[in-house]
Formats: C-alpha cells, structure tokens, sequence
C-alpha cells in the first residue's frame, strides 16, 4: 500500500483544539510550550481557551493549524509516507512532516507568512468565494472577463468546488455573473483577504525573504505542491514555489490526482478537521481514506 499524508489549511480550527493533545501526551506539551516561546506569546491560551473571533484572525489561524497539524504527526511515531502534501497553508505542515524543515522553522515561517498575509489584507480590501456546479473553464471564463476587477480562481478543491479570490466588488461582479450562468451556490466566504491572487503580492515580498533566509533540506520522500500539483525534492525549486504559493491557486483536485497516477492507494488527513478527507473521498475514489484528528 503506497500511502500518503495530506495536512489541512486556513478554515479547519475549532475552539480547544489541540487541548487533550496537550494534556495527555508529554511530547506533544514539550512541542506547544516551545511554540509559545518562539511566538513571544501564549498561543496554546488562544487555541484551549479562545472565542471562534479570536481563532478566525490569520495570525492566530495559522500558527495554530500548523502546530496542530505537525505536532499529531510527531506523536504518531507509525507514519511513514511514500508522498506528502498540504493544502495552502497545510504545505508547511507536509515541507515538516518531510523533514524539509524543522519543527521551529517552520513554525517560525508560518507565522511570517500570517503577518504577511494580514498587512496585505489591510492594503487591499478583498474577499473570497466559493463556486458550486459548474466546470472549472466556465468559472475561469467568467473570472477573466471581469478585466476591470482582479478576480481569479484561487482553489481548485474537487471537481465543481472552486474558490474564487479577488477584489470586493471583483467577487460581488462574479457571483453574479456565476449565478447567471448556472452555479449552484456562488457565496462569499468569512474570510480576511484575497488568498492566492495577484492582490498577495504584497506578502509574497516579504515572505520571500524569510523563506530565501531559512534553510531547506532535501525532503524524505516527494512533496506534491500547491502550485503546479507536481512532486518536488529539491530545496531550492520548493523554496522557489513556496514563495509563489501566495499568489498562485492550489490545485488540490489536481494533486490528489497525481498522487493517484503515481501509486498511491491511501490517504491520511493529520490535523484539526476533516475536510481534505472529504476532498479525497470525492477524487480518489477507490483510495482507502482516514484521519487522524
């Protein structure tokens, strides 16, 4: 059985996650309290204890994922992947779970990346949507003829569940016109900014310099990336498309895909929720499909 683990991103927190992580397992309190001496504060409060307000800001939101994410896979010592992946903010995670990265650097780069992710939010006021029932080329189609607006196809998350990034009134133009031509459902999403569009450009020049300032090690087995859902092992060209993740959509129907193609037969989702589990299910249908939560 050739086995893949995928890690979730931005939407999967919930009020006390990681909570009985922390309490019943002595290496997983090891690795949060370290967390909150990188961070400079105590995330874990926000994370056992904090409101949804307070879990949905970006720079508590993904730090959170993360180590939620990493540190239930170091405590499961069984897992042995033959590949690896994570949607968005899930391919730290997966660059970790691949020793890529270290535990700390990673960390460490999540949260630039969530800082600069909020500025660029603050300078470009922006949203996202999600697009239900209609062929990704209409949704790509009806995107670029918005050509007054930046409005683009963001997340690419199973066959006729597409998310849309851009503008605020680049988005309210295109759920119109999605509509019209048949979607669905064409809702706007409860998020803080343009995520993986040309309005990110901002943070993607920051992030750049602590991802270029932070080293790389040669993965342990391939990392299937966001950008072009292709298998990557070397440090420099995953440095490179890290980097260009921020403006560019994940294509996850496309990576669940390639994995397929390229043997895998289960896939495991470590981390809070379970939505990837339900992206899998729906893409690689013959797969065995699992969590570990």
């Amino acid at each position: 059985m050739t086995h893949a683990i995928v890690f979730p991103g931005q939407g999967s927190q919930f009020k006390g996650m990681g909570k009985n992580l922390y309490e019943q397992n002595e290496l997983a309190k090891q690795y949060f309290d370290d967390a909150n001496k990188i961070l400079g504060f105590s995330i874990t409060d926000i994370m056992f204890n904090g409101t949804d307000e307070e879990l949905k800001q970006t720079e508590i939101t993904q730090p959170a994922i993360f180590l939620h994410s990493v540190i239930l896979y170091k405590t499961n010592g069984e897992l042995a992947p033959a590949m690896v992946a994570g949607h968005s903010l899930g391919e730290y995670s997966a660059l970790v779970a691949a020793n890529v990265l270290t535990f700390e650097d990673g960390l460490r780069l999540v949260s630039a990346r969530a800082k600069a992710m909020q500025t660029a939010c603050e300078i470009n006021p922006s949203s996202m949507a999600a697009v239900l029932g209609l062929d990704d080329a209409k949704v790509e189609e009806i995107c670029a003829s918005i050509t007054n607006e930046i409005v683009v196809a963001a997340n690419y998350n199973i066959p006729g569940q597409l998310v849309i990034s851009g503008s605020n009134e680049g988005i309210r133009l295109a759920c119109e016109m999605l509509k019209a031509a048949g979607a669905k459902r064409a809702l706007k999403l409860q998020v803080g900014g343009a995520f993986h569009s040309p309005l990110m450009e901002p943070a993607g020049e920051q992030l750049a310099i602590a991802i270029n300032n932070t080293h790389f090690s040669t993965p342990l087995c391939p990392v299937y990336q966001n950008i072009d859902a292709m298998p990557y092992t070397d440090p420099q060209q995953i440095k490179q498309n890290l980097i260009k993740q921020l403006t560019s959509p994940v294509r996850w129907t496309q990576t669940i895909q390639n994995m397929v193609n390229n043997g895998a037969t289960r896939f495991t989702e470590v981390g809070p929720g379970n939505v990837l589990q339900s992206f899998s299910k729906k893409i690689a249908t013959e797969a065995i499909v699992d969590g570990i939560n």
